[in-house]
């Protein structure tokens, strides 16, 4: 018999469910099982070996076209990387450098010569590699990464160099032990026949690092990060180059080639162009991080609700018996709303993975929605990663004392998922990103506007020009055909008012973010004025990002197949959508789309969704599909794996 949880799942699971039992199922082996080993040599041990277990069930196949060796489904590779998240962070980040990183750079920044050389033997393992990108002098602005690589027509071989101590390659996954290449990132410097040195901005190239023994090559020095917040089995190291020779061959060169004589040519003649297409061909790993770490946070409220169902404190008047602490409205206001968000960056996760999937396997994807992508996977990964790094935290506190211990999980998922803000992007840096890419759709339509003429687009037309949906367009016109625009209390329940005051919220700030811009633009560089509204900025954008995601939320609860699912699906997108109103309400009534008295009727109704969703908090957590062999909390009857007792009984060895 299908129950109400197995529908929540099937809903949440989305497109790619069958790939999520599947690894579920995996998962639930007694080699997956969650583990807190802080001895770092343990850990990455252990995590290799987990490696190894996936490579010989081919997990990895799924991320590498079919002439390659692979099946080609990129969505399936996506979701078998996120869902090992549930298990153990540094796995899921293994994995995601070994099989998403460095082979998603050697395939797509490759040719048939890399393909046909590596793809096979990464995907077995047999080729372990890394992903040398960020420098200790720039992370987030990889234009202006320093290791050069110059061509030496004499030789036919590039010479990779660090100049500078900053620009040395850090943090780098797999660089401490396991990687013997790496996928290096540097400015590539060619001369033509008769030509000055010139540079071509910056470029991929294959480099081996150590030798069959391990040991560096001549010119190679890798050094180890040792203990991290977190991620104790990933094996983050060092690396710098002194004067390194490669073939000529080993330039990843789809997108530009170096010939015999120096002779530099490219497919695509602006370099500006060109550098973000090979970025964004790399936007899988963007994607992967925010789902692993939403799937982190899941993990987290799933036990903080399991322990809330048995912990009990304080006698109820005329009653022996303590309550449930899940029965107080102040613990329920802690947890349900971040259940909630749960919810919704998961439907909004299964649309973006959808749309990766369906650029990713076309021939010739369209360059105005490769863009969007990229924003739209910017703005998700900053939204899932910071909501990991709340959730897990209110988590922890929610277990209180037992949630500091380590045999109770969640100090673990707390320390593995916290650098995952700053993976692919640092947030606020990706949530610009997002705001750019918005702005440039009033570029082209406010060029040469009188401020007269200027006022009235953005009073007319500036709405209607941003909004991009992310569901079917008649699911969000028939909810907005239904909205209630009057003060009742009950009219915040009604959807269509609710999407309504998240688009108007998003129209204005676009709107008068872009005034401010075009204002400020004529008084001073543009540098300046984008510094002086960037708060103005990062508040648009996010409030695009909050937009998309009930959307998706709308259309991830169309798509429930049970009416009692759908039911409390609607309850719970309710509890998110006043949620974020709440949480910006300041802004609201600031700007006239609240009174005072509907302002508390924001509150109310977050208190009257919390009390209708209380007999429902087990099932809305089990609908996370989270397997009972990875909870891991000892508290819950779940103790984990291999916890190292004897580096716990002598902290010499740990």
């Amino acid at each position: 018999m299908t129950t109400t949880t197995d529908h929540l799942r099937n809903t949440l699971d989305g497109r790619w469910r069958d790939v999520k039992n599947e690894a579920r199922a995996q998962l639930a082996r007694e080699e997956f099982r969650p583990h807190y080993t802080p001895n770092t040599a343990i850990a990455r041990s252990k995590a290799f070996e987990q490696m190894k277990i996936l490579a010989q069930h081919g997990a990895a196949q799924d991320g590498f076209k079919k002439e390659h060796g692979g099946t080609g489904d990129v969505g399936a590779a996506v979701t078998m990387i996120e869902t090992l998240a549930m298990s153990d962070l540094s796995l899921m980040v293994k994995a995601g450098v070994q099989w998403g990183l460095f082979g998603g750079a050697i395939e797509n920044l490759g040719t048939e010569r890399h393909h046909d050389a590596y793809v096979r033997p990464l995907i077995d393992l047999d080729l372990l590699g890394c992903f040398a990108m960020t420098e200790t002098g720039h992370g987030s602005d990889v234009q202006a990464l320093e290791t050069t690589a110059t061509f030496d027509p004499a030789t036919d071989e590039f010479v990779v160099h660090s100049p500078t101590p900053s620009s040395r390659k850090d943090y780098i996954g797999g660089a401490a032990e396991t990687a013997t290449v790496a996928v290096v990132f540097a400015q590539l410097i060619t001369a033509g026949p008769g030509e000055e040195p010139q540079g071509h901005g910056v470029h991929c190239l294959f480099v081996p690092l150590r030798d069959e023994n391990g040991d560096d090559l001549p010119g190679v020095t890798t050094s180890d990060c040792q203990y991290k917040g977190g991620l104790p089995g990933v094996d983050n190291g060092r690396i710098m180059f002194d004067q390194v020779r490669i073939p000529r061959e080993n330039l990843l060169n789809k997108y530009a080639d170096v010939a015999a004589d120096g002779t530099y040519t490219s497919p695509i003649e602006n370099p500006s162009r060109r550098f973000f297409t090979m970025l964004g061909t790399l936007i899988r790993g963007r994607v992967t991080v925010g789902g692993s770490a939403a799937a982190a946070a899941r993990v987290a409220l799933d036990i903080a609700t399991r322990y809330a169902l048995q912990r009990r404190q304080f006698s109820a008047p005329k009653s022996e018996e303590e309550v449930l602490i899940m029965d107080y409205l102040a613990h329920q206001r802690r947890l349900f709303p971040l259940i909630a968000k749960s919810y919704a960056l998961q439907f909004a996760q299964n649309e973006l993975v959808a749309k990766l999937h369906e650029l990713q396997t076309t021939d010739n994807p369209d360059a105005e929605e490769q863009r969007e992508l990229e924003s739209r996977a910017a703005g998700l990964k900053a939204a899932n990663t910071w909501h990991a790094t709340r959730a897990i935290q209110e988590a922890r506190e929610a277990c209180g004392g037992a949630g500091y211990l380590a045999e109770n999980r969640l100090i673990s998922l707390k320390a593995d998922t916290d650098v995952f803000t700053t993976f692919e992007g640092d947030n606020h840096v990706l949530t610009q990103l997002v705001a750019k890419e918005l702005l440039t759709a009033y570029a082209d339509d406010i060029k040469g506007m009188s401020p007269v003429e200027w006022v009235r687009f953005a009073a007319e037309f500036a709405g209607e020009r941003v909004i991009k949906r992310t569901a079917a367009q008649t699911i969000m016109q028939t909810i907005l055909d239904t909205r209630q625009d009057n003060e009742e209390e009950g009219s915040l329940f009604n959807r269509g008012t609710q999407v309504k005051m998240f688009e108007d919220r998003e129209d204005y700030l676009l709107a008068t973010v872009a005034r401010r811009l075009q204002s400020k633009s004529k008084e001073t560089s543009e540098f300046d004025a984008f510094n002086a509204v960037q708060d103005h900025v990062l508040h648009a954008a996010s409030a695009h990002i909050d937009r998309i995601i009930l959307e998706a939320f709308v259309a991830g609860i169309s798509s429930c197949e049970n009416d009692e699912a759908r039911e409390l699906l609607e309850q719970v997108c309710d509890l998110y959508a006043l949620s974020v109103i709440e949480e910006d309400k300041a802004w609201f009534i600031e700007h006239r789309y609240l009174s005072t008295e509907r302002s508390k009727a924001v509150t109310r109704g977050i208190n009257e969704r919390c009390r209708t969703l209380r007999p429902h908090a087990r099932t809305m957590v089990d609908g996370f599909g989270v397997p009972e062999e990875l909870l891991g909390a000892a508290m819950l009857g779940h103790p984990q794996a291999g916890s190292n007792e004897e580096s716990a009984s002598n902290p010499s060895k740990a």
